[in-house]
């Protein structure tokens, strides 16, 4: 067992863990924060994107003692100070990005991240971003409008799909 200590969503967190733990199983049962979703445990479909320093990271490939000082954020990190949902996340909602809502996590992780990379990326530097994230719902066309309404631009040019 190792001692690991990490910030996660803006609180300090110090835990006992194995060395193979994951970041996933860390999250979702040491901390109980079960947004941070598992899917597939191949870094295949995105459902676990968490952010560890800034950096999108899939937590299904990380090691929870890889985050030894690190500051991670989560789903449940992404709201607004008094709880309401922050622009990515209502967007989602607006734009109905979401239907069973197994992926949402991890889009609005990774939509995050691209924001914050390129403020306002266009449909197709959109949709090459999401390449990591897997939806079998959506067909991605409401995902796409969600992060461009998020940054601000207008999606009435988006051609339904």
């Amino acid at each position: 067992m190792t001692d690991v200590t990490m910030t996660v969503n803006g609180k300090p967190v110090t835990r006992s863990v194995r060395g193979n733990t994951l970041m996933t199983e860390f999250l979702r049962e040491e901390l109980r924060l079960t947004g941070t979703h598992v899917g597939c445990d191949t870094s295949q479909c995105g459902a676990c994107v968490i952010h560890v320093n800034g950096a999108d990271v899939k937590a299904c490939t990380m090691f929870a003692a890889e985050a030894e000082g690190a500051e991670v954020t989560t789903i449940e990190g992404m709201a607004n100070a008094d709880g309401s949902l922050n622009v990515i996340q209502q967007a989602f909602q607006d734009h109905h990005g979401l239907q069973c809502g197994f992926c949402t996590p991890g889009m609005v992780m990774t939509a995050a991240a691209l924001l914050r990379d390129n403020p306002r990326p266009t449909e197709h530097e959109i949709r090459d971003y999401l390449e990591g994230n897997i939806c079998r719902c959506t067909g991605y066309h409401n995902i796409v409008k969600a992060i461009m309404a998020a940054s601000g631009q207008d999606v009435s040019a988006i051609a339904a799909e």
